[in-house]
């Protein structure tokens, strides 16, 4: 990325009984494009008696993306939804007005060693459907767009991008790419981006101007249309962005919207478990006491 603006490191971040590094929100940029979160999981050996137990949570004005490298996780939410994540696929969430999920180690995995790695991101909605009815979508592996170019292997995760489109259903412009290479070569892609851009390494590492960056780095572009680095052999990265939104965005706990007076209502409804409750679930994470 020949016009790199920021640099962001992966900070450690605890979810429950379980640790993660946070990329997004970053104080000097709390969104890129319409992805306001990004937490990467793992990876992260879990031993026979210890399990990923996230018990139900809301979230308003956002959709959630799940997408595993290794390891399993049981979604379940308010709609009925039950559906075993595996690396590979995709989870797509969207809350709208409202929805309670949980996330835990299947029950076939639950006494055994078994890895966890990957990253969960969330999309904020746009203003005018924020307040949408929720949604859920699951998408397989061989569902998605997959190509190569000489040496570089593309995925697109979700929304459209080199002409391309995934089957997620997205609410704004965006793009999530998958980029892989086990050759150093240089990449010439801003022509096909759009809004605004950053990069994730998951391992190797890309070159810029003379500067090397490496894993659980962040790098936010200038200019998207800009875009051009060396990839160095054995690399994974993850390409993302889009069209920011022209309003402010909101951010307490699990809650992404346009206004404050949203986010407070969305406290009072979870406070008084008035959220459609998950089947089977009797648990629930409490709400944080902390003002908006």
């Amino acid at each position: 990325m020949s016009n790199i603006k920021l640099i962001i490191e992966e900070r450690p971040s605890d979810i429950g009984n379980f640790m993660v590094g946070r990329l997004l929100p970053f104080r000097e940029k709390r969104m890129v494009g319409p992805f306001s979160f990004i937490d990467h999981m793992g990876p992260v050996l879990m031993s026979d008696h210890l399990n990923l137990d996230i018990p139900p949570h809301p979230h308003i004005g956002l959709s959630t993306l799940t997408y595993l490298f290794e390891g399993a996780i049981m979604h379940r939410d308010g709609l009925g939804t039950e559906v075993v994540i595996k690396p590979g696929q995709v989870n797509w969430m969207t809350a709208g007005k409202g929805i309670a999920h949980s996330e835990r180690t299947p029950e076939y995995l639950r006494h055994t060693n078994k890895m966890m790695h990957g990253l969960q991101i969330w999309v904020a909605l746009p203003k005018e459907l924020e307040q949408m009815d929720p949604e859920f979508f699951h998408a397989d592996a061989d569902q998605l767009p997959i190509w190569e170019d000489g040496d570089l292997q593309y995925k697109l995760i979700a929304g459209e991008a080199f002409g391309k489109k995934s089957p997620i259903p997205v609410y704004s412009p965006l793009y999530l790419i998958e980029l892989k290479s086990k050759t150093r070569q240089t990449v010439k892609i801003g022509d096909q981006l759009f809004g605004e851009s950053a990069i994730y390494i998951l391992e190797g590492g890309i070159e810029s101007e003379g500067n090397t960056f490496g894993t659980k780095q962040l790098l936010v572009a200038k200019e998207s249309s800009l875009c051009e680095f060396t990839i160095l052999e054995n690399t994974t990265i993850y390409i993302f962005g889009g069209e920011a939104f022209p309003e402010e965005r909101f951010i307490y706990w699990n809650f992404v919207a346009t206004s404050k007076e949203l986010i407070e209502a969305a406290k009072e409804k979870w406070l008084a478990q008035e959220f459609a409750p998950v089947p089977g679930e009797t648990e629930f994470v409490p709400l944080p006491e902390r003002k908006v």
